[in-house]
């Protein structure tokens, strides 16, 4: 007895028992108050008088339960959870557990197992806000939810990426993903045409306002949110028209939640298959989502309400590759030459016209690289043009485009005099990244320079060096004062900028001579401060 503790059940069992032993309570009241047979009653009569309060006690008591997990069992996950599986959540590690090391267990065994050791999961949940359920569609394909995801997904050491991702609002499932270095137009192409090969083209897509899906106007009324110019789409809003897709524009992100939890998910398991798989680069992450996604799928998809998909099938007279792509109209020049993007393309003879010079025209750029061009229907295949012969003195191909200065050499003056210093002149030479207006800019500075030292001026006269401009100026200030002239006007008459003037008067000073630094010189006049003042007020 000693030593012995009894629960609350087991107390009032003894207490019941001890009254059936002293005549208090009979064999019959006693099972109807425990609510057991008059027969349990007896063997419990019978184990109290052979053992004492002992006997109500559970069996079990003291005994390793025979499902219990061992003790080598619960170190190894510990240690596996130290050394290989750091970062994991609990539900991910129980799966990772089952799937790599054989070790069936529930997630609350793994959980109890790593909280008793000090291991808690890194995630934390944010507590609950109350919300509503919004129904999902009924068909698989129905409505995709598709959005961009920048993390670290190689680790704090490894490039940030973008994981481009697509979830199917009836089943929960990914029927596409891909990452790439940004979120782009090219990236969404992607997507979608690894979406229609696997399935079909979807009923609609759902994603947010980002200027890839859309262009959005501000509204009429002040404050007003944004509108939707549905009138000119983007490129892969166009891409959506040609396939017959409609596209639908959430305000929030909660209002694409699937996406957006799917999200989370993929930064939590796909980070952990990464690191464990020891991927570095972004054909290593790719080559793993393939494989993580069937599995996600498995583990995450929900059957939908009807059994058959709403996927349209492609037809084989849509050209998959000419509409997910980047299109653009340009006017053929007089050569059959049409400039894209720096590129000079050259278009030859076709089968509907021989020339094809200021018509219009749609260059394509494909997916992987081609440009193709259209005319009416007609493909046409056009190549690099040849250079001009202005490109090829100039030592390039292509005429280069603004941001790029010439080099500088030594000039060696012809007429100047013999005791003129030498100046340097730019040498024009041509990069493939400079440009005509960054040529000439330089040229222009390199002249303005030369005639300074040379003492000459450049540029209109000054203000005060003008004929007669001091007495025009005093003029124009009392017919401004007495209401003839307004101060445009005056600046217009005096042929000097509205802000000049606004400048002058709102100083109450006049123009003078300069210095030979360009600096605006104000000087005051104490004859005409009182006048100045009055014009103004």
């Amino acid at each position: 007895m000693r030593g012995l503790t009894l629960t609350e059940k087991e107390q009032t069992r003894l207490r019941i028992v001890t009254g059936v032993v002293g005549r208090e309570w009979t064999v019959v009241e006693a099972a109807r108050v425990l609510g057991t047979s008059e027969r349990h009653v007896w063997r419990m009569l019978a184990g109290y008088k052979a053992r004492g309060a002992a006997s109500i006690a559970h069996g079990n008591r003291g005994r390793i339960p025979r499902n219990a997990t061992p003790s080598e069992l619960r170190t190894q996950i510990v240690s596996l959870v130290r050394d290989r599986y750091g970062g994991v959540n609990h539900t991910h590690l129980t799966e990772l557990l089952e799937e790599r090391e054989d070790i069936s267990l529930s997630r609350s065994t793994v959980r109890r197992i790593l909280t008793g050791a000090g291991l808690p999961s890194h995630g934390h949940r944010q507590p609950r806000q109350h919300r509503c359920r919004r129904q999902r569609m009924p068909q698989e394909g129905m409505l995709l939810q598709i959005d961009g995801s920048l993390h670290q997904w190689l680790g704090e050491e490894g490039p940030w990426l973008t994981l481009l991702l697509a979830i199917d609002d009836a089943t929960g499932t990914v029927p596409y993903a891909v990452f790439r270095e940004q979120e782009d137009s090219e990236g969404y192409f992607m997507l979608m045409r690894g979406v229609i090969q696997a399935h079909g083209i979807p009923l609609a897509v759902y994603s947010d306002r980002h200027f890839i899906f859309c262009y959005s106007k501000p509204g009429i009324v002040p404050g007003e949110a944004s509108v939707i110019d549905r009138e000119k789409p983007t490129q892969f809003g166009r891409a959506m028209q040609e396939l017959g897709v409609t596209q639908i524009f959430a305000r929030s992100p909660e209002a694409k939640g699937r996406v957006e939890r799917a999200n989370g998910t993929f930064q939590d398991r796909l980070v952990s298959e990464l690191r464990l798989a020891d991927a570095r680069t972004l054909e290593e992450a790719n080559s793993l989502l393939e494989a993580f996604l069937p599995r996600y799928n498995r583990r995450f998809g929900v059957p939908a309400a009807q059994i058959d998909p709403a996927y349209r099938p492609l037809d084989a007279s849509i050209d998959i590759d000419g509409i997910l792509c980047f299109k653009e109209a340009r006017r053929v020049g007089r050569d059959n030459t049409v400039q894209y993007h720096g590129q000079t393309l050259q278009l030859f003879p076709g089968k509907v016209r021989r020339n094809y010079a200021r018509t219009r025209i749609e260059v394509q750029r494909r997916l992987d690289g081609r440009l193709v061009a259209f005319y009416k229907g007609e493909l046409l295949t056009p190549q690099e043009a040849p250079p001009l012969a202005a490109s090829l003195r100039a030592g390039t191909r292509k005429y280069p485009k603004p941001g790029f200065c010439a080099e500088l050499t030594p000039y060696c003056p012809t007429v100047e005099a013999q005791d003129e210093p030498r100046m340097s002149e730019p040498r024009v030479i041509w990069y493939e990244d400079s440009g005509m207006m960054a040529v000439h800019r330089t040229l222009v500075k390199a002249g303005m320079e030369r005639a300074r030292q040379q003492g000459k001026h450049i540029g209109r006269p000054r203000v005060a060096d003008r004929p007669e401009f001091i007495e025009s100026y005093h003029t124009a200030v009392m017919q401004i004062r007495e209401g003839i002239l307004s101060r445009r006007k005056a600046a217009k008459q005096l042929s000097i900028g509205y802000a000049t003037l606004k400048r002058y008067l709102d100083a109450g000073a006049e123009p003078t001579e300069r210095s030979t630094d360009r600096s605006l010189t104000l000087v005051d006049s104490s004859s005409r401060c009182s006048a100045l003042s009055e014009v103004i007020d």
